[in-house]
């Protein structure tokens, strides 16, 4: 899982890269792996961007046409899944028989829009799929220990894990956090009390990783992460603030229009594009009026830890217990 290391630029280009799958992380990881290959092969060539929606077959001649100043090139065609209709037969033509100089990278998000052209992509010899599931909470740790082994070094699992703990579940903080320790202690076998010393102190963090096992329904572990936090210092309002937003995330995301794309979603949401995986796996047990309940208990422990109640602890392993109550196993 770690970041991959630049192909033969024989294995891009006059080729189609073709990635498929919901992990925008990962996604652009072969992105970079691709374009770094082709800037191996010529540190001339030029780069383009576009999204599929607004392509056509001529537009996409232009993207591939060699220019004054190289005739390699580097395409990349995002949101496949959003490629007009009467464009779909002129770009199978094109990955049929690619530009010798060229490599096409599109991607696609891996959902059942568009899947005919995927269908059609995957059966030409010239095209290369590269697929990106999305991680579950129980393959984060093994994320960094790939990332850690990636840059040469080693971490134990208790190190691991108490890093996700601590930075979350997003990938990009993840794999940032483990370039900074591998950094620092290059070569070593990472430990807790390493990982500690670097990350330990992100109340936010542990805030947030409280309210996420309270809305994915995991009374225990959210009990356990919440006395883990309040233990370690983390102030009981910077708790009530995590449930806060989550709770806002999870209303919007259930009532947005189906359909939209990530961007647009996460722009209705009010998260960014990566959080919206997290939203989308808790809004599975949720309603509209679950969510909105959820609203007025965080409400309730917000006053009640700023003075209505005299135990702030207590009001938040209420409001843990209530919002796990809330959630509809389905």
């Amino acid at each position: 899982m770690a970041s991959p290391r630049a192909p033969q630029p024989s294995a891009v280009l006059g080729r189609v890269t073709l990635i498929t799958g919901p992990e925008e992380f990962l996604n652009e990881r072969t992105v970079s792996a691709v374009r770094s290959a082709v800037r191996g092969y010529d540190v001339e060539a030029e780069f383009s961007d576009a999204v599929a929606a607004d392509l056509s077959l001529a537009t996409l001649g232009e993207l591939a046409a060699p220019s004054l100043f190289s005739s390699t090139r580097c395409v990349v065609v995002r949101a496949l899944e959003h490629l007009p209709e009467e464009s779909v037969s002129g770009l199978l033509d094109y990955c049929a028989a690619p530009v010798e100089d060229v490599a096409l990278v599109l991607a696609h998000s891996g959902g059942q829009k568009g899947s005919g052209v995927l269908t059609k992509l995957r059966k030409l010899p010239t095209v290369t799929e590269v697929k990106s599931e999305q991680l579950k909470s129980n393959e984060l740790a093994a994320f960094v220990t790939s990332e850690v082994a990636g840059h040469g070094a080693r971490i134990d699992r208790d190190a691991a894990g108490f890093l996700v703990e601590a930075v979350g579940q997003d990938l990009r903080s993840l794999a940032a956090a483990a370039h900074q320790l591998t950094n620092d202690f290059p070569g070593e076998a990472l430990t807790t009390d390493q990982v500690k010393r670097y990350f330990g102190g992100r109340a936010e963090a542990k805030s947030f990783a409280v309210a996420d096992h309270a809305f994915y329904g995991r009374p225990s572990a959210a009990l356990e992460e919440l006395r883990w936090a309040l233990d370690g210092g983390t102030a009981a309002v910077l708790v009530t603030s995590a449930f806060a937003s989550g709770a806002r995330g999870l209303a919007r995301m259930i009532s947005a229009p189906r359909g939209m794309r990530d961007n647009d979603l996460a722009r209705v949401v009010g998260v960014p594009p990566w959080k919206l995986r997290t939203l989308r796996e808790q809004s599975r047990g949720w309603s509209e009026a679950g969510a909105a309940a959820a609203i007025r208990a965080v409400a309730q422990a917000d006053a009640d830890i700023k003075g209505a109640a005299t135990d702030a602890s207590y009001a938040l392993e209420r409001l843990v217990l209530t919002i796990t109550r809330l959630r509809s196993p389905r």
